[in-house]
């Protein structure tokens, strides 16, 4: 009788290696833009704009936790490019891979009670951390934004900064660092770190299929914090040669393009992705 075999080995899944990689071919780039290049970069068609919405539940006696918000958006957004709709329903396929075909714009809205309630219909993912709740839904074109979704406020998404978690991020998590000047709202730095989870998605499925594969299956863990002048100083550095940042330390940086709040090519978030 012949000896029994092994189980084969877990099978790397393709997840958004196909959708993901204009994103991840245009990364570098993007970086390297002078400020002037941004501006021009930035300019679409009104009608072609595509944008993520983040939706932050916010009802009047329950603030979200600041910090558990942004873990939330960048794990949320990640997601959503990874869910295995992408590569099974026509739908999320084509809608992510326009998006990231081109400007991976997101916006933050604010959402309570029936209106809140309302948007869970819609395709998207949805993430719970105590009493912070936060909802990606699946990106499309701005001009056909949903009903549901075009009355919930831009404005009005801020919250105070708590204490930050006080344990050290677990292996396997995408630490996300968000620059101590200049302050954003809670509303931009969710979109900000939002960014920083499906580039570091976008990466990791070009370079290392088999940790996208254990980030996603963990459920795409995230440890957000403000970094101090001298960390930020330091990890800023490192991402002169975006390159080398990524290959060595799996650094990765989101910059902006300045619609909103801050100036045209300001760096919003420092990341590094999980091996």
């Amino acid at each position: 009788m012949a000896d029994p075999q092994p189980d084969p080995p877990h099978p790397v899944v393709d997840l958004g290696g196909d959708v993901l990689e204009p994103l991840r071919a245009r990364y570098a780039d993007w970086l390297g833009l002078d400020v002037e290049q941004v501006v021009d970069d930035r300019e679409e068609q009104p009608d072609r704009i595509r944008a993520m919405q983040l939706i932050s539940r916010m009802e009047r006696d329950r603030p979200p936790s600041w910090h558990a918000a942004l873990r939330l958006a960048a794990s949320a957004a990640a997601l959503v490019c990874l869910d295995e709709r992408v590569r099974t329903d026509p739908e999320w396929h084509d809608a992510v891979a326009a998006y990231a075909g081109g400007h991976i714009r997101k916006v933050t809205r604010r959402g309570r009670g029936a209106p809140w309630q309302a948007t869970a219909e819609l395709p998207g993912i949805t993430l719970q951390d105590g009493h912070t709740e936060v909802r990606a839904l699946l990106p499309g074109l701005v001009a056909e934004l949903d009903k549901r979704v075009a009355k919930l406020q831009v404005g009005g998404t801020d919250a105070p900064v708590d204490d930050p978690p006080d344990t050290d991020p677990a292996d396997g998590t995408l630490q996300v660092w968000v620059p101590p000047e200049p302050v954003m709202t809670l509303g931009k730095t969710m979109a900000q770190v939002g960014h920083a989870g499906m580039i570091a998605a976008a990466l990791l499925a070009g370079d290392d299929p088999a940790a996208l594969e254990r980030w996603r299956t963990d459920g795409c863990p995230v440890d957000a914090r403000r970094a101090g002048p001298d960390l930020w100083g330091r990890l800023s550095g490192r991402l002169a040669d975006p390159a080398v940042a990524w290959g060595e330390d799996r650094l990765l940086a989101v910059r902006d393009a300045g619609f909103t709040e801050i100036a045209p090519g300001t760096m919003t978030v420092i990341a590094r992705a999980p091996h």
